[in-house]
């Protein structure tokens, strides 16, 4: 017999939903169990789980494969910086600039830098700068209908420009060195141990909201036309649909919150620098949700907290392994898991845990089959009856 489909509330209970539960015990016990080293440390990554959710949203969902999501999440990390560099300019000093702008000569802020003063234009400016710079940067691409591997390519070659450029900008943002040595943030040491938790209660909020955000673009109508961009865009067109709008759209939000991702990892590591628009650090990112599962998003975090840590305690006690371990792992993941480990559990292993459990395999959610429809079978009745008669 057939089984009738059920609806699917936006956050059902199911395996994903049982592991984010999981997931959120872990990050509300976290301060009471790690020490503060530790904790700084999955701040941290929680930091980098939202890039990777917002990876997941483009490339999971939308079949658009960035390389270059570094230069959002450290546009977003420059917007705070720069902020926390004039915030601790003494208040009667001469002349108001950043330590490092007097030892290159330099006798006048930047006209750029004038708007950091204000905390709340640095936090639009932390959303707004990488939204915008997403928006144009896939404006231009998808217009053209530029997709696949050339976007990848131009996504890398995107990283390249921006690398080169903030490293040669010595005067005005301190080049390859970056903005370090922050002093207050809202009345404290954002180097202390009190600072540092409250940054990681609040980056624990942002990713929660992060990946609510997420699941609210995936679900509906919206979400079924992300997938259609991905699965088949030529048939969407047929149908009327132009999807470089949605196309712009999404990749927007998903600079955005690499832009509140790179905030948030700066204030809890103490520097930002062009280093972490490294072609290689993109693709880290994308290791990430490969390993945890794409199109999953719950995947995405599990794969950024999974690697991050792996990267951090075998860099610790065998640093020139780590390398030789990041290939291996992807390489795995791409031949014997490609669905990721959350994807992986969602179809291999609940259909493992209901032949465990004598439940056979999961039956169909499909319509009746045409013998069992109750019209067929009235009318097959009627028939018999008159031939009995």
């Amino acid at each position: 017999m057939a089984v009738a489909k059920q609806k699917k509330g936006l956050f059902s209970f199911d395996l994903e939903t049982g592991l984010a539960i999981a997931l959120l015990i872990l990050m509300l016990v976290a301060p009471l169990i790690l020490t503060d080293f530790r904790l700084n440390l999955m701040g941290r990554f929680l930091a980098l789980a939202i890039v990777a959710l917002g990876i997941d949203l483009i490339w999971g969902y939308t079949g658009l494969l960035s390389l270059g999501h570094g230069v959002f999440f450290t546009l977003g990390g420059y917007a705070l910086g720069m902020h926390l560099k004039l915030i601790q300019i003494p208040p009667d000093a001469a002349v108001k600039l950043p330590e490092f702008m007097g030892l290159y000569g330099v006798t006048e802020l930047p006209w750029f830098w004038q708007p950091f003063f204000s905390l709340p234009f640095t936090f639009i400016a932390i959303m707004a700068i990488p939204a915008i710079a997403g928006g144009i940067l896939g404006y231009l691409v998808f217009r053209n209908r530029i997709r696949g591997v050339y976007f990848s390519i131009l996504t890398q070659a995107a990283t390249i420009v921006f690398f080169n450029f903030f490293n040669g900008q010595q005067k005005l943002i301190n080049g390859t060195n970056g903005l370090t040595n922050f002093g207050e943030f809202l009345g404290a040491q954002v180097t202390q141990a009190g600072p540092q938790r409250v940054a990681y209660g609040v980056t624990v909020v942002l990713l929660i909201v992060a990946y609510g955000l997420c699941r609210l673009l995936v679900a509906g109508r919206f979400g079924r036309l992300l997938i259609a961009i991905r699965d088949d865009e030529a048939r969407l067109r047929f149908t009327g649909y132009d999807p470089t709008g949605f196309k712009v759209l999404v990749f927007a939000v998903s600079a955005a919150l690499a832009g509140v991702a790179g905030a948030l990892f700066t204030i809890q590591s103490g520097i930002v620098s062009p280093k972490s628009m490294d072609i290689a650090f993109s693709i880290e990112m994308v290791i990430w949700v490969a390993v945890g599962g794409r199109g999953t998003l719950l995947g995405a975090i599990i794969g950024a907290l999974l690697v991050n840590y792996a990267k951090s305690l075998l860099s610790e006690q065998l640093p020139e392994v780590w390398l030789f371990f990041q290939g291996a792992l992807f390489l795995g993941v791409v031949m014997a898991l490609p669905a990721g480990l959350v994807g992986t559990l969602k179809t291999e292993g609940m259909m493992l845990l209901r032949r465990l459990r004598g439940q056979g395999p999961i039956p169909l959610m499909t319509y009746p089959k045409i013998a069992q429809d109750p019209d067929i079978v009235a009318e097959r009745e009627a028939l018999e009856k008159e031939d009995e008669s």
